[in-house]
């Protein structure tokens, strides 16, 4: 996502955002792209590759690795941290619906990014399917688990604000949402900008994650974790501390990454990690 000084958290300062959608809704075949995912990512791809505004999606290259991977698994219920302007709902929400699955969840913290988002999944014919949470992403998950919304994470593509990948990591196995041998967590953006406190984490063993959590970070005293942290969300207790969780170092991971040259010269990777045990 992009880092600006704008106050609208998560926008670029010349707004590009709600330029795309003018750029999409003045299109003059704008009903031939209607219900057609597809044709609504090449006309943002079109925006992002022409009009010298470039956009912070997922792009083709890595869009479609994921979808192959969802076609793979066939998850049910997938979730991203970080919609922006509703490029991966649209790409990865097609390929979950091809696969048979029921519920895509995005957390997006920005309003504006969101509207723009929404209009743009109806577009693509897949209101039905993607629904966007607006609130910080921590906030979000623990609300899923207070309302039974799920119960593990099947899928999960992560791609907001990078300093909020391994939080939100360490919360998710706080909540127990890790199944092994089902869930799957696909990180964007591990080479550039990079995040190199979740690689270092998820690449761990148990013992060494165990390690990082006791002497590289710090802690609340009081702060809850597990099945105690489980239950004041669901009790709906106040004050519950929810950015800053210490994680279940049980938890045993496959993890590989996949580069993408976006540009000439210009490299990204994906972290895809599978939960495979629990010591």
């Amino acid at each position: 996502m992009p880092q600006t000084s704008n106050p609208y958290i998560g926008s670029y300062d010349d707004l590009r955002e709600l330029r795309l959608l003018h750029y999409i809704f003045s299109l003059p075949h704008l009903d031939s792209i209607r219900n057609n995912p597809q044709a609504v990512i090449n006309e943002i791809d079109k925006f992002s590759e022409t009009t010298e505004l470039h956009l912070m999606t997922i792009g083709p290259q890595k869009g479609g690795m994921l979808s192959k991977l969802i076609a793979e698994r066939k998850p049910s219920t997938v979730i991203e941290l970080g919609g922006f302007v509703g490029y991966s709902a649209i790409m990865l929400g097609d390929a979950l619906r091809a696969a048979g699955g029921e519920r895509y969840f995005s957390l997006e913290l920005n309003p504006v990014n969101a509207a723009v988002a929404n209009l743009l999944i109806d577009l693509a014919g897949l209101g039905d399917l993607v629904t966007i949470h607006i609130a910080p992403s921590q906030k979000t998950i623990a609300k899923f688990v207070k309302d039974n919304v799920i119960d593990h994470v099947e899928f999960m593509l992560i791609d907001h604000w990078k300093d909020r990948y391994l939080p939100d990591l360490w919360l998710l196995e706080s909540l127990g949402l890790f199944k092994p041998g089902v869930t799957v967590l696909a990180a964007d953006n591990c080479l550039k900008p990079g995040a190199p406190g979740y690689l270092e984490y998820v690449r761990a063993s148990p013992a060494e994650k165990n390690v990082q959590l006791k002497e590289k970070y710090t802690f609340s005293e009081d702060v809850l974790t597990g099945t105690d942290l489980v239950k004041a969300i669901k009790e709906d207790r106040e004050g519950v501390e929810l950015e800053c969780v210490p994680g279940d170092p049980s938890y045993v991971y496959e993890t590989e990454i996949f580069k993408f040259e976006m540009r000439p010269g210009h490299f990204d990777g994906v972290e895809v990690t599978k939960v495979v045990g629990k010591e």
